[in-house]
């Protein structure tokens, strides 16, 4: 089993990592969600049915730690000068509205089904390409763009609708 698992983590670990580096941009939190891809993979290999690759679906283990990681950082409490981001040249005011604007694109993304809303993040901040978000849903890198394509005109949709409603 032990011969398995190292033959597993030498095939695909680098894969994953580059991955997980493109979602987080950093190095060292990469290798700590690798690792812990792997340790969950193993815990959890009776749950692979191989309707996907074992590539698609360490990397879906993968995506899943980082954005539970994203969540947990985000209920930390920012310190006053996090928050206001005071290191930037950006006006206070342009920062207020940045940031208004990026809450409304969120809430608009939480009101979308899937795969609208896990298409649009993938692409926007893991910065995937359209051949690897289709190939994490099993399908082409012109179903990734279509989607990709309608979660944009959705989001539009409901932010219009918002700014309309006042």
């Amino acid at each position: 089993m032990t011969e398995e698992l190292d033959e597993i983590y030498r095939l695909y670990a680098g894969d994953v990592y580059r991955f997980v580096l493109r979602l987080c941009h950093d190095e060292a939190l990469a290798q700590d969600i690798v690792q812990d891809t792997m340790l969950k993979a193993v815990k959890s290999i009776d749950r692979f049915d191989g309707k996907c690759s074992l590539k698609t679906y360490l990397c879906t283990i993968a995506r899943n730690l980082y954005f539970n990681h994203l969540k947990r950082a985000d209920n930390r409490n920012l310190t006053l000068d996090e928050a206001l981001d005071v290191s930037s040249e950006q006006s206070v005011e342009q920062k207020t509205l940045d940031k208004l604007r990026a809450q409304q694109i969120h809430r608009a993304l939480h009101k979308l089904g899937e795969p609208y809303k896990e298409v649009f993040t993938l692409r926007v901040f893991a910065e995937l390409k359209y051949g690897e978000i289709g190939a994490l849903f099993g399908k082409t890198d012109r179903w990734a763009r279509v989607i990709f394509f309608r979660a944009k005109e959705k989001i539009i949709a409901i932010i219009d609708k918002e700014d309309a409603n006042g």
